[in-house]
């Protein structure tokens, strides 16, 4: 009986010859995935005591790939970005494409929603707002969502019954409350939110 030993030695190395000519400039750690985003072997730049990284050294990375947020130019971080900047069709335009790419995610949703709310495009936030609330049920940040996106359509009665909502669900949270002040003064005075 013969041995599959040099066998298997003469597939390995064609193996790696076949490997060294289509890629320049890797070394084998690099071929093998062994390198991390710093350039140090991913086992030994995890911390001590890390038991995840132990039992699969190998497979340790700094963020999970199509994780949603961890990468700060993806469509939701830059969403978010823009958002806070003020620029809401960028927003939109950044959020729709995280929902696209990731219809499960319930923070690219909202800030969908959110966006539409700014442009005045009530109907394709409440769709936004419908979905988000079809993946994680009505959370506090929803409702609240919801009920400031009433107030700036005017809609003082749903606004007041979305933020009660939320208020019940956390009775402590603080942009309710805000949120609840706003709704009064904008009743008490007929101006609307903007």
């Amino acid at each position: 009986m013969r041995s599959g030993m040099p066998r298997a030695l003469v597939v390995a190395a064609v193996g790696l010859w076949l490997a060294g000519c289509s890629i320049t400039d890797k070394s084998a750690s690099d071929l093998l995935g062994l390198k991390s985003t710093e350039g140090t072997d991913a086992y030994a730049a995890a911390p001590a005591g890390d038991t995840q990284a132990e039992a699969a050294p190998f497979a340790a990375a700094p963020a999970q790939p199509g994780l949603l947020g961890s990468d700060p130019n993806d469509d939701l971080s830059t969403g978010k970005k823009f958002y806070r900047a003020g620029n809401y069709g960028m927003a939109e335009k950044h959020f729709r494409r995280a929902v696209e790419l990731h219809p499960r995610d319930a923070e690219a949703w909202l800030g969908l929603a959110a966006s539409y709310d700014r442009l005045r495009r009530f109907d394709l936030a409440d769709r936004a707002y419908a979905q988000a609330i079809g993946l994680v049920g009505p959370t506090v940040e929803i409702l609240n969502n919801q009920g400031y996106s009433y107030m700036l359509r005017g809609d003082y009665s749903s606004a007041r019954s979305k933020l009660a909502a939320a208020q019940r669900k956390d009775p402590g949270n603080k942009f309710v409350a805000n949120n609840l002040q706003l709704l009064a003064a904008s009743v008490r005075t007929g101006k609307s939110v903007e």
